[in-house]
């Protein structure tokens, strides 16, 4: 094909982007950031008055509030929905601002392995004393 051969400064500006369109993943990954941060919300209002209320108690009585199957639950969701948009969030970063594809897929790849153990450590936490009481 002719067009495929031409020097850059001969193709047209479309000609020049056609092809470069979107993976078809943005709006999916935007959705998810806005699910996620709705679904935040409430959690994170939640965290912060049970904290307040938990302020003065003893370390036992904090541990029997964690093995409370209601704020269990909620708190392992609490800590995954947090990493989750933690990831996402930064990986929108990475994505705009870093330019060396090889740095980018490292990033990401750092970004995602960390939230994910961090995410699994806490969730490993809250259930060794949801079941442990």
């Amino acid at each position: 094909m002719a067009g495929e051969n031409s020097s850059p400064a001969l193709r047209t500006p479309l000609g020049r982007v056609r092809g470069l369109g979107s993976a078809k993943s943005g709006t999916h990954h935007w959705w998810m950031q806005r699910v996620t941060s709705i679904a935040l919300l409430p959690l994170t209002l939640w965290f912060v008055v049970s904290m307040i209320g938990l302020a003065g108690t003893t370390y036992l009585e904090t541990l029997l509030w964690i093995a409370t199957p209601l704020n269990a639950v909620l708190m392992l969701a609490l800590i995954l929905l947090t990493f989750h948009h933690m990831a996402a969030g930064l990986q929108v970063v990475v994505e705009d601002y870093v330019r060396n594809e090889f740095q980018r897929i490292a990033y990401l790849l750092v970004i995602k392995g960390a939230c994910a153990l961090l995410a699994l450590a806490c969730a490993f936490s809250v259930l060794r004393i949801a079941f442990a009481l």
